[in-house]
């Protein structure tokens, strides 16, 4: 802390409004886990000092034991946090969403996740800017690319990639027959300027097109798309959110950087074979949580096993129980291979 408010004084650090901006969210989030720390203890330690004074009060006894469990509560919070200390995980995120086999209904079930993760990034007062969209043959969408901009935005999100299972009542099935469907989610993170990256750009195809989506504010209609192929990997990123080709294109180059920065830390990282296990087809036995919504309601992670019947809460972008306990579930291995 005294190393960036030290940083913070320079006079010249605004001549680079973005590095200024990054130092500037570091120190504000660094003080807020500082202050945290000692809030914690000190409520610690009122609280042992009245069930002191108040051994033989039953009244306020009940009331102690239900402020020590809120502490307990924010001390898993904290803990929750501190988990996310990875190489990417303090940066903004892209989040990718595929309709999956199931036609009209895997394209109205990817819309659906589309909403939930914006909600989600609301509640969490992130930023959402929509990189590229495309619109689905009769509703929904068939992919989507977002920009989800906030401090540790990939952290939270990085568990969400894989395939989710959809099960319903169709609402284009005139005859009301239950249908399961799939869309495929993929996060990676914003790479920062001072990351470098190298592309060899004969090893890339560029293509340009009209954009298309589902309209709105979201996106803006020009003949200016960009689509970027990565022909050693097969990394595909498209861009439209920008009248000018020129934007597209630059913003196309950034996506493609953070795409093969994720591919290499993949490869740093133990978790490369469980992450691509857990992706496999986007269809049946690859998911990694499957939403029922009929004949019952269930919200389950496969991975973690946590669970929920309340569904119309999830779809609203309530997701907090299944990143915290994924983070959770990481933070145990990491300490077991320890």
């Amino acid at each position: 802390m005294e190393e960036l408010q030290a940083l913070s004084q320079n006079p010249d650090l605004w001549n680079d409004p973005a590095h200024a901006q990054k130092l500037m969210s570091e120190k504000n989030h660094l003080a807020s886990a500082i202050d945290n720390y000692q809030k914690i203890v000190a409520s610690y330690e009122d609280n042992l000092e009245m069930a002191d004074l108040y051994e033989q009060d039953d009244e306020m006894s009940e009331q102690l034991l239900a402020d020590f469990q809120k502490l307990e509560a924010w001390v898993e919070q904290q803990k929750l946090e501190a988990f996310l200390s990875g190489e990417a995980d303090k940066n903004d995120a892209y989040l990718e969403i595929h309709a999956g086999s199931g036609g009209t209904e895997a394209q109205d079930w990817a819309e659906m996740l589309l909403r939930m993760y914006t909600r989600w990034a609301e509640k969490h007062h992130y930023q959402v800017s929509y990189e590229e969209e495309t619109a689905g043959d009769v509703a929904g969408i068939k992919s989507v690319t977002i920009k989800i901009s906030g401090y540790n935005a990939y952290g939270w999100l990085k568990s969400e990639s894989g395939v989710h299972r959809l099960v319903r009542i169709s609402p284009f099935d005139s005859n009301a027959r239950r249908h399961t469907s799939f869309a495929s989610v993929d996060v990676y993170p914003v790479v920062d300027d001072d990351i470098d990256i190298e592309i060899n750009e004969a090893d890339c195809r560029i293509d340009t097109y009209r954009a298309s989506g589902a309209g709105g504010q979201h996106i803006n209609k020009t003949d200016s798309a960009v689509r970027i192929t990565h022909q050693p990997t097969g990394i595909v990123v498209q861009s439209q959110s920008q009248r000018s080709q020129f934007q597209n294109r630059e913003t196309a180059w950034k996506m493609l950087k953070a795409r093969l920065y994720e591919l290499e830390l993949q490869k740093r990282s133990d978790e490369q074979k469980e992450k691509r296990d857990n992706m496999g087809d986007n269809g049946w036995g690859y998911q990694i949580r499957s939403y029922v919504l009929q004949p019952y309601r269930l919200v389950k992670d496969l991975r973690t096993g946590v669970e929920t019947s309340d569904d119309k809460a999830v779809l609203d972008g309530d997701i907090d129980l299944f990143l915290s306990a994924y983070l959770a579930y990481l933070g145990g291995k990491k300490a077991a291979a320890s």
